[in-house]
């Protein structure tokens, strides 16, 4: 109980530590693209944290399986440089029950995924989509920010202005620019709008209107002579009608119960990818613990790369296999299941080829002792 003990801490410590760091890793990542798209107008930058905390759910049910991986090849990996393994094996710890001992911590873990991918991530990803489809349905001025250019319906507009209320209902130094685009989507020209000043204006249907006081309009096309300037003293912008859609349409966002007795292939191929993850744990540790095993003369890094490109291949493998079996290249009774089935094969092999080698090498050692 005290050697349990003992190995289920190595793992766990060593399983949060390396968790904590591909979490931060691939968080900072995406925190950045998100920023990106916060200083573009494209996102509010006051839900940035909560979209990161949505998307927190489906960064962890991938994180987890590779940090209990890399944990008990590390943890593991010292215990054998240090030859606390080998007092271990002389007091009859074998790799099998070293195996039974490890999938304890890993059924917690195991049972943390399938939390994750089964009910948390799916929750997450709907509220993502939800606020995204906020997003989008955003004004200008819900996403304008003083002294700062900002490009909207795919770069066809560029809006500006020196200040804004507190409120976000008035402008003062207005610049809009705007491509004209026929109804072939061909360039018509642009026009300019600058004004002293803006206001937003609500009328009783919803409809929201840019009211713009003293300024001009510049109509024409760059580098011709072609162009038309009006002075206005009031001047106003229909701005689209805010429309936010509850339409949840990704397929990570879909919840679990709706996707059993479904027989579209993306909802099977969804499905069995939940379902993967925490199968995915399991084979992991039994692959990772015979790949723990270290000469200490070698050191416990020597497995290391060897083992990171084993399960990269896994999981490469497992998400070709998902996206062949949206295409219909799979059958879905077959699905993702032979992934698993082969590497459950290799993972037996590494686990009982230490074995196997021992006993033929004793096997051929006896023989020429009975030909001497």
């Amino acid at each position: 109980m005290i050697v349990f003990r003992y190995l289920s801490r190595e793992v766990l410590l060593t399983l949060s530590a390396v968790s904590a760091v591909l979490l931060v890793i691939i968080m900072s990542g995406r925190f950045v693209k998100f920023l990106a798209q916060a200083a573009s107008g494209a996102l509010d930058p006051g839900s940035l944290f909560l979209i990161m905390g949505f998307r927190l759910p489906g960064f962890l049910q991938l994180i987890l399986p590779l940090g209990l991986f890399l944990g008990i090849l590390l943890a593991y990996g010292r215990l054998y440089l240090e030859s606390e393994m080998t007092v271990l094996s002389a007091t009859g710890m074998s790799q099998q029950r070293l195996l039974a001992m490890t999938l304890v911590p890993a059924t917690g873990v195991a049972l943390v995924v399938a939390w994750l991918s089964l009910s948390l991530a799916p929750q997450g990803a709907m509220q993502f989509q939800l606020l995204l489809n906020k997003q989008d349905a955003m004004t200008e001025f819900d996403t304008l920010e003083p002294g700062r250019f900002q490009a909207l319906n795919d770069g066809t507009r560029v809006t500006y202005t020196e200040e804004m209320t507190e409120d976000r209902s008035n402008l003062s130094g207005v610049f809009i620019s705007q491509k004209n685009l026929g109804k072939d989507q061909k360039d018509r020209g642009i026009s300019i709008l600058v004004a002293d000043g803006g206001r937003q204006e609500v009328r009783a249907d919803g409809s929201r209107y840019l009211i713009l006081d003293n300024g001009y309009r510049y109509d024409g096309s760059p580098g011709l002579a072609d162009y038309r300037v009006i002075k206005y003293d009031s001047y106003g912008v229909m701005l689209p009608k805010p429309d936010i859609s509850d339409e949840v349409t990704d397929r990570d966002a879909l919840p679990t119960a709706s996707l059993f007795g479904s027989q579209e292939l993306r909802s099977i191929a969804e499905l069995q990818w939940r379902l993967s993850l925490p199968l995915l744990v399991f084979i992991v540790t039994l692959m990772a613990v015979p790949l723990s095993r270290v000469n200490p003369r070698q050191g416990r890094f020597l497995k290391l790369l060897p083992a990171i490109l084993l399960y990269m291949a896994y999981l490469t493998i497992l998400i070709s296999a998902r996206g062949s079996l949206e295409k219909g290249k799979l059958p879905p009774a077959l699905g993702l299941w032979w992934v698993h089935g082969i590497f459950l094969v290799i993972g037996l092999g590494l686990l009982y080829w230490e074995p196997i080698r021992l006993k033929m090498k004793s096997r051929r050692g006896l023989k020429e002792l009975a030909r001497g």
